[in-house]
C-alpha cells in the first residue's frame, strides 16, 4: 500500500455509504422510470451486488470475512428465493390493486381519505417508509423474543461473516412474516402501489449496504438509517448487543423504544450463532418444520432441557 492509497482510502471510507445508497436509489429511480422497471431495478441491483463486491477486497472491514465459509450457494439460492418471492408479492399486489379498484372501490374509500395522495411523491415514500419500518421493526423484534419466529429467522443470523452476498439469506417463512406485518398497515392506509414499491426498493438497496464486508464511517448518519456499523452490532453473538438495531431501513423506532446501540468500541468480528444450522440449502428451508432441526437451531442437545435452559443465541 502506497502513502496515497492511505488518505484515498481514509476518504472513500467516508464517501462510500452516502455515495452508494444514493446511486442505489438514483438507479432504482431510473428503472422505474422506463418502459421495463422490473428488469432495469434488477439490472441495477446486481451491478451494485458487482460494485459492493469489489469494493470488499478492496477495502475491506474485517479481513477474515474474505474467507470462504462454504455457504456461498446457500447464500445466492435464499437471496433468489427470497427476491423472487418479493417479486412475486409486487405483482400479485398490483394486481390486486387494480381489482379493489374496479370492483370494490367504495369499500375503501375511508383508508383512501387517510393516506395525503396529494402529498409529493418523495414525501409520500418517506412517509410510507416510517410506517413500514414500524411493523419490520415489530416483526423482527418478535423473531428474536419469540421461539416460534426464531427458528426462522435463527438461519440469518447463523452467518459467521456478512458479505455482500448473505443480503437475502432468509428463510422463506421469515421473509413472508416481515413483508406481511410491514405491508399490511401501508394497504390499511391506503398508500398507492407506488409507493410501496419504492420503499422494497430502498430497503434491497439498504440491505446490499448493512450487510456489505466494507469500511465505511458514517457518523451522524448512524442516528438516521440502519448503517453496516449499527447492523454489525446487531449480528454480535452477545445478547445484550445482538437484541438491538432491530431497523431494517432507520433506527427512528429503536431509538424510541430504546433498542438502539452504538457504542463508540468497534463492532465484533466473531458473529453467529449457539445453535446449529443444517448444511445446504433444502435442509436449511426443512429444518424449522422438524423437532430434532428446532433443538439443532436453539442449541438444545437433549430434550430433557426446557425452554427456560436455552438461550435463544442471535
Amino acid at each position: 500500500m502506497t502513502k496515497l492509497d492511505l488518505p484515498l482510502r481514509s476518504a472513500l471510507s467516508y464517501l462510500a455509504w452516502p455515495l452508494l445508497y444514493g446511486l442505489g436509489l438514483c438507479g432504482a429511480g431510473a428503472a422505474f422510470a422506463s418502459d421495463r422497471p422490473l428488469l432495469w431495478f434488477n439490472l441495477m441491483y446486481l451491478c451494485m451486488v458487482v460494485v459492493i463486491a469489489a469494493g470488499e477486497r478492496w477495502l475491506p472491514y474485517e479481513n477474515t470475512w474474505l474467507d470462504n465459509d462454504g455457504e456461498t450457494f446457500c447464500d445466492l439460492a435464499h437471496t433468489l428465493l427470497t427476491k423472487g418471492l418479493a417479486q412475486l408479492g409486487v405483482a400479485a399486489a398490483s394486481t390486486l390493486a387494480i381489482s379493489t379498484a374496479l370492483i370494490a372501490q367504495p369499500s375503501f374509500s375511508l383508508s383512501s381519505m387517510l393516506w395525503p395522495s396529494a402529498w409529493p411523491m418523495p414525501a409520500q415514500v418517506v412517509l410510507g417508509l416510517v410506517v413500514a419500518e414500524l411493523g419490520l421493526y415489530v416483526a423482527h423484534r418478535m423473531a428474536h423474543t419469540h421461539e416460534a419466529l426464531w427458528r426462522f429467522h435463527a438461519l440469518h443470523h447463523s452467518v459467521t461473516r456478512l458479505w455482500v452476498l448473505n443480503t437475502g439469506r432468509f428463510h422463506l417463512v421469515d421473509s413472508c412474516w416481515k413483508v406481511a406485518v410491514s405491508q399490511t398497515p401501508l394497504y390499511g392506509l391506503g398508500a398507492p402501489l407506488t409507493v410501496i414499491v419504492w420503499i422494497s426498493a430502498v430497503t434491497a438497496v439498504t440491505g446490499l449496504l448493512t450487510h456489505c464486508n466494507i469500511q465505511m464511517r458514517t457518523g451522524p448518519l448512524d442516528w438516521i438509517f440502519s448503517t453496516p456499523r449499527l447492523h454489525r452490532w446487531h449480528h454480535s453473538k452477545v445478547l445484550a448487543e445482538g437484541n438491538r438495531n432491530y431497523g431494517e431501513n432507520l433506527v427512528l423506532w429503536d431509538l424510541l423504544f430504546g433498542t438502539y446501540l452504538n457504542p463508540t468500541r468497534r463492532p465484533p468480528a466473531d458473529i453467529g450463532i449457539n445453535g446449529r444450522i443444517a448444511r445446504g440449502f433444502l435442509a436449511q428451508l426443512k429444518q424449522p418444520f422438524t423437532r430434532a432441526g428446532v433443538r439443532s437451531i436453539l442449541g438444545v442437545q437433549t430434550q430433557a432441557k426446557t425452554r427456560q435452559d436455552v438461550d435463544m443465541q442471535i
